[in-house]
This record gives C-alpha cells, sequence and structure tokens, in this order.
C-alpha cells in the first residue's frame, strides 16, 4: 500500500516556474513507478510524465518535453516536477500516482495508488 501527497501547486504567471511533490509513505517507495498526471475542467486526465522504480529512465507527453522534469529522490520517498516556461493551458489539477509496471507507462489505467492532487493555475 502506498499513500501519496503533493504539495507546491499555485498560481503563477506564464513563463514562470513552479516544482511539484509528492511524498510517499510506506518502504517500498523505491519499487515503484512514479507517474504525473493532469486534468482541466472539462477534459480527461492525461498524462504529463514518469520515472521508472530505478530512476534511470523518464518520459514525457510531448507538449511539455523540454519545459518539465520528473525526478524522484527514493531516500525521502519523493518524486518531483519541475515545471518551466508554464503556459496556461498547463493550468490543471496535478496528481502524482505509482505503479508498479517496470516499464514506460503511460496509461493511468496501470496506476495503482493517486495522491489527492495540487491546484496549477497560471495567468496569462
Amino acid at each position: 500500500q502506498v499513500q501519496l501527497v503533493e504539495s507546491g501547486g499555485g498560481l503563477v504567471q506564464a513563463g514562470g516556474s513552479l516544482r511539484l511533490s509528492c511524498l510517499a509513505s510506506g518502504r517500498t517507495f523505491s519499487s515503484y513507478g512514479m507517474g504525473w498526471f493532469r486534468q482541466a475542467p472539462g477534459k480527461e486526465r492525461e498524462f504529463v510524465a514518469g520515472i521508472l522504480w530505478s530512476g534511470y529512465s523518464t518520459f514525457y507527453v510531448d507538449s511539455v518535453k523540454g519545459r518539465f522534469t520528473i525526478s524522484r529522490d527514493n531516500a525521502k520517498n519523493t518524486v518531483y516536477l519541475q515545471m518551466n516556461s508554464l503556459k496556461p493551458e498547463d493550468a490543471a489539477v496535478y496528481y502524482c500516482a505509482a505503479t508498479a509496471v517496470r516499464r514506460s507507462s503511460y496509461r493511468s489505467t496501470e496506476y495503482a495508488y493517486w495522491g489527492q492532487g495540487t491546484q496549477v493555475t497560471v495567468s496569462s
């Protein structure tokens, strides 16, 4: 069982930066792949970024490549999402999630554990 708590959301101007954090409970955090998803009002939840359990591989949706960076610190049971050059279309509730899948996983159905989400608002 893994419990996830996100933090770091807020209001930022377009072009600005935010760093989201996701703290996981449990001693098996390092065995889970982690992902960030987002959901804007009236839209489906979409994959944003993922990192393998080993931390050796990261993967992103095309719209955030070069702007967002996912990383993890297994000693702190934490995964991060550094978001730079934010755009109004990045505004959404951001969720972190954990998966036992041992490969790049883009589908929300492969993630068994979810946080409550943190709001990111980007003003133009």
